[in-house]
């Protein structure tokens, strides 16, 4: 009996010591993201309306007097912040290179009214038309090189403005997913689940369970079931679609399987691992080169 309880151990110790590899081979190195601090910009914050909802946000002009070509960027998932690192990294690109940034704080974020929880992408996707109307309206501004910029979750509302508004000069997708909402929950989950310490196929396991209790949440219930394809293929401004390698949020050979079946050809390109943020694992910033693409794929947008 003894010996059938040692034996039992040990069979024990070594399942967990093979399901603890993952774990202890995990990869930590790679650098946070950093980008530059609201307080080393010149911008200035701004107040606009979509009906009877008040939004905000941050204005960056460039230097000079202009005709300046336009973007609006639009958030991913969550609350937004005005000091968040990666926005700040495109917008400051942008305005460096004479294109001037309007960056709203997300509905129901700093100033902001509503709430982007119980708020479906085509709702918002009026929010960002209301920023796109005031963005054209503002002295200095070529209204018709005025752009959009999604990002994560902003990457699905963008084509749902551009398919709705013809003014639309370019559409940028940064990490944005080309598939459905729950293709990409269910990618992300077993993902974050991974990243926990366990193998992929016990992942996926686990991931049975976890995502229908996810799917009940209120946040969820108001985008499901959301297929960005159809709003893409009715954009027909310039797209540029830019995904990061690695990406451990967005199906990145599965959305550029889907972007490159439009019945158009968007720019569009993976940058080396560069993960969801498009980050330089080295410097934890924002690839220059996907920025140095940016600038040149909005400077060459002709007015509409």
């Amino acid at each position: 009996m003894r010996r059938f309880a040692m034996v039992s151990l040990l069979l024990v110790a070594l399942v967990v010591a093979v399901l603890a590899i993952p774990y202890v081979l995990r990869d930590n190195s790679a650098r946070p993201l950093t980008g530059p601090r609201l307080d080393q910009l010149t911008y200035q914050t701004v107040a606009f309306e979509n009906g009877d909802l008040d939004l905000a946000g941050m204005l960056f002009l460039p230097e000079g007097n202009g005709p300046f070509a336009g973007a609006v960027i639009i958030h991913g998932s969550g609350t937004s912040r005005r000091d968040n690192p990666w926005y700040l990294s495109v917008a400051a690109e942008l305005q460096a290179n004479g294109v001037a940034v309007l960056l709203p704080d997300k509905r129901g974020s700093e100033g902001s009214g509503g709430d982007w929880r119980d708020t479906g992408f085509e709702e918002l996707a009026t929010d960002t038309q209301a920023a796109f109307e005031f963005l054209a309206g503002i002295p200095g501004i070529d209204a018709g090189r005025i752009g959009v910029v999604g990002m994560s979750q902003g990457g699905w509302i963008a084509p749902i403005v551009a398919s709705r508004n013809r003014s639309v000069a370019f559409v940028v997708s940064m990490s944005g997913a080309g598939v459905t909402t729950e293709e990409q929950l269910q990618f992300e989950e077993v993902n974050n689940i991974v990243q926990m310490g366990t193998y992929r196929f016990v992942a996926r396991m686990i991931a049975a369970f976890t995502v229908p209790r996810i799917r009940q949440r209120e946040t969820w219930r108001a985008t499901a079931g959301f297929d960005p394809m159809p709003y893409w293929a009715g954009v027909d401004a310039p797209v540029f679609v830019a995904l990061g390698g690695g990406d451990t949020n967005v199906p990145v050979q599965q959305s550029v399987s889907r972007f490159t079946s439009l019945p158009y050809d968007p720019a569009l390109r993976v940058y080396p691992n560069g993960g969801h943020a498009i980050r330089d694992p080295e410097t934890g910033r924002v690839q220059q080169a996907f920025l140095d693409d940016l600038v040149s794929f909005v400077s060459n947008i002709q007015a509409n």
